[in-house]
């Protein structure tokens, strides 16, 4: 063990290199725990490199003038780490001298409550830890504060050898799961514990630590394999002997309704993975994490490094964190490790999609085209689909109904299925936004739920908005293929219109704000892939349902091909199946994880990515013949048969991707150029082309060209109140335009 804690704190300190201070003969102070500039509760784990021939019975460590040497221990060769405890709020310096060597360590720490780097705290905030259910089946209880804030409490649980039933403990199960008995006393074992047998070859009992509380308002719990018998309190020293030092970050789900509340269920419980557990795979989780209550995924990335930070300040630095989540679980995943370069270590996920704006900007389009074709009568169905991309017109008015993610408006339902203003019903009526009778209430957006990011228009206190589609020529492929006509596809465009700040039709273009469009490509809340994940392994075990129900296959093909254009047109960080058939691609996806973690040569984390991918994880499908076959196939993106896996599982597009847009379906706000009739397959009458001209007289989309105000994600980017990397910073300026 003494060996492996060293190895581990090592590989952390190289992986924290640039949080190194300056030093003089050799002395060097590290923090392992997180970025010394943005400590929270303060508590850091600190790690001191001694000068060569320096003995450590001569170092001294003092902590904003305090002496806490007491708390410093050995970890390896001229090596010592310590939890510091007791930091003020704001800059302090940690100390350290030995010998005639001496280091000094600028910190600066933050409330447990937050915010670090997401901005001004969102209002109204809903608490809700009287409703989070625990493991034994009691709740947190009545909020401590104005903040949400709640008691820390641990339990104890554990796998049964008889029978266990199904019911779950707390009624709901939403934060609990089927496998376990509480323990009844930790000073005991049950005599009908079950033991399991942890990737690291340990046998110990199935008994599992859950650890909850509150942290960045959200409320949060980590779970461990733990013996409450003989493993002693937890340090970073002294981790539980069942901890296979692997970590996994969970981010639940959804999106609709995830506006101003704390989250009575964290959408994914901790304890839900049974298997992972029983291998001793510790996870953490925020019920801010979780999409359904909170639809931010930079406030998600905040959040995640709280947590991971106090992860580790309680059991120790990991061999290596894993992102793993669906659905709007997925984009937050792959968000964060983009988003914040050596947060996470790799992404596994399954219901893609890139970001939230890609659903909700493809949801914008496709409502506008229903709205029109049901203004416009003189489309078929079949041409109305041609038009979508999507399958079918299911699929079609299922992908216009999750424009409700941009839709402030309370019960406007002019398509079939449509729901307005999603809201939890936990967010009291009076708190709403209403055009008509509560023009100050709180608006149910992806765009407000990130205000801080888009900055707000100081005229009616909404957030900024991207949706633009200035240029966009709707249906360009549908004509090329003689699917419409010219005139349907001119009066289309002509007909179209927008969309205004309330999500209400407008017979012009929308024009999406600069500054917010340009902001949000440095946020990663439109994910750019270039920053986290162009050096981490990506495992996209994919499941998509092209006939409706909005989980499509495009969304995957657009994630892999952000990959791809991060990376000079390679995608071997990623690997993408069709279907899924047992255990088989999590247990590649793990031998590439520990390949990569053991690797401590100094050789680019990319490089050692590629070098260490398993031969056998390929991308591709499985034929769910019996027995199921997995078959390898570079996967193109294709709606027809042109190779195994796309016969197998053709995948159809969007509408900005049937008017000429990429692929990447990255671009907020396209650059324009004068109309070309190079661009259209069909015969045009000089009369036509003279109509398109007045139809788009700016000029029409270049696709071939990067997005207006396209641009790479600012790596650990703060909004607030953070003075590192500061973007932006609501209240003041709140622009319009940049």
């Amino acid at each position: 063990m003494k060996l492996l804690l060293t190895a581990l704190f090592v590989t952390a300190a190289i992986a924290t290199a640039t949080l190194q201070t300056p030093s003089s003969a050799g002395l060097a102070l590290t923090t392992l725990s997180t970025d010394a500039s943005r400590v929270t509760g303060g508590d850091v784990l600190v790690q001191v490199r001694l000068p060569e021939g320096t003995s450590p019975e001569t170092l001294t460590v003092t902590a904003a003038g305090r002496n806490v040497t007491s708390a410093f221990q050995s970890t390896g060769r001229q090596t010592m780490a310590g939890l510091v405890t007791g930091l003020p709020l704001g800059a302090s310096t940690i100390d350290a001298r030995a010998g005639a060597a001496s280091a000094r360590l600028p910190v600066t720490s933050y409330p447990v409550t937050g915010p670090v780097i997401s901005g001004p705290w969102q209002q109204p905030f809903v608490c809700q830890t009287d409703a989070f259910a625990l493991p034994d089946g009691t709740t947190l209880g009545a909020p401590l504060d104005t903040n949400c804030s709640a008691r820390t409490v641990v339990h104890y649980v554990y796998k049964s050898t008889r029978t266990v039933s199904t019911a779950v403990p707390g009624g709901s199960g939403r934060n609990t799961a089927p496998w376990y008995t509480p323990l009844p006393d930790p000073r005991t074992l049950p005599a009908d514990v079950a033991s399991t047998t942890t990737t690291d070859g340990r046998s110990v009992p199935f008994i599992v630590r859950v650890e909850t509380g509150t942290m960045n308002r959200g409320i949060y719990q980590n779970a461990i394999l733990f013996d409450p018998t003989t493993d002693p309190a937890p340090t970073p020293f002294t981790p539980p002997r069942g901890w296979n030092r692997r970590l996994l970050a969970v981010h639940g789900s959804g999106c609709p309704g995830g506006w101003y509340i704390q989250g009575a269920a964290l959408g994914v419980s901790v304890l839900a993975d049974e298997s992972r557990l029983a291998q001793g795979y510790a996870v953490f989780n925020n019920t801010l994490n979780h999409p359904t209550n909170s639809c931010n995924a930079f406030l998600a990335g905040e959040t995640t490094m709280m947590g991971k930070e106090h992860f580790i300040e309680e059991f120790g630095v990991p061999l290596y964190t894993i992102s793993y989540g669906g659905s709007g679980g997925a984009y937050t995943s792959l968000q964060v490790a983009d988003a914040f370069p050596g947060l996470i270590d790799g992404v596994e996920i399954r219901a893609t999609f890139p970001d939230a704006l890609a659903i909700a900007m493809s949801g914008s389009d496709a409502h506008l085209l229903t709205h029109y074709f049901v203004s416009h009568p003189g489309f078929s169905e079949a041409q109305q689909v041609a038009v979508s991309g999507y399958h079918g017109m299911r699929a079609f008015i299922d992908a216009a109904n999750q424009s409700q993610r941009t839709d402030p408006v309370p019960l406007r339902t002019d398509i079939e299925g449509y729901q307005s203003a999603r809201w939890n019903a936990a967010v009291p009526a009076a708190l709403r936004y209403d055009p008509a009778h509560a023009r100050g209430g709180a608006r149910p957006t992806v765009f407000d739920a990130a205000r801080n990011v888009y900055g707000v228009n100081p005229d009616t206190g909404a957030a900024l908005r991207v949706f633009d589609n200035t240029g966009v020529q709707y249906g360009l492929a549908a004509l090329n293929s003689g699917s419409i006509t010219v005139q349907q596809f001119l009066d289309l465009n002509a007909g179209i219109g927008g969309l205004d700040q309330d999500a209400n039709y407008t017979p012009t273009r929308a024009a999406g704000d600069a500054g917010a469009i340009h902001r949000a490509y440095q946020a990663g809340l439109m994910l750019g892939a270039n920053g986290g994940l162009r050096s981490i392994p990506i495992f996209d075990n994919a499941t998509s349902n092209e006939t409706g129900g909005y989980h499509y296959g495009w969304f995957h093909f657009a994630l892999r091909e952000r990959v791809r254009r991060a990376n000079g047109g390679n995608d071997d960080s990623m690997v993408m199946w069709r279907s899924t058939a047992g255990n088989r691609g999590r247990e590649l996806f793990d031998e590439w994880m520990t390949a990569i973690a053991a690797d401590t040569s100094t050789r680019p984390a990319r490089e050692k990515m590629r070098a260490h991918r398993p031969a056998a994880l390929t991308s591709g499908c499985y034929d769910r013949a019996t027995p199921p076959a997995f078959v390898a196939d570079p996967l193109p993106f294709a709606s027809g048969p042109v190779s195994p896996c796309s016969t197998l599982y053709p995948v159809y597009a969007a509408p900005r991707l049937v008017a000429g847009g990429p692929l990447a379906a990255d671009v907020l706000k396209c650059q324009l150029k004068p109309v070309d009739a190079r661009d259209y397959t069909v015969p045009m009458s000089a009369a036509d082309r003279a109509r398109l001209a007045t139809i788009f007289p700016g000029g029409v989309c270049d696709w071939q060209k990067p997005g207006r105000e396209q641009t790479p994600v600012v790596p650990w980017a703060s909004f607030g109140p953070s003075p590192v990397n500061l973007v932006f910073q609501l209240p003041s300026p709140q622009v319009r335009s940049r």
